[in-house]
């Protein structure tokens, strides 16, 4: 997160989300968070973006704004 200069604000709507046990495809997903995106493959965090980056895979909605 410091090399993608991520302010660790965001890593509470990260932690309430993952808290909720979210439904995510097998695949590589997506999911946008104020100052982030965070992408995974399968039940696996894998990075995270900044907004202005492409993510891939399937977006995966949060409900946690």
């Amino acid at each position: 997160m410091r090399e993608r200069e991520i302010c660790p604000h965001p890593l509470a709507y990260l932690a309430d989300w993952l808290d909720k046990e979210p439904e995510v495809p097998e695949g590589e997903w997506f999911t946008r968070f104020p100052g982030m995106i965070v992408c995974g493959e399968g039940e696996l965090v894998k990075t995270f973006l900044l907004p202005s980056q492409v993510p891939y895979g399937s977006e995966v909605e949060n409900e946690v704004l």
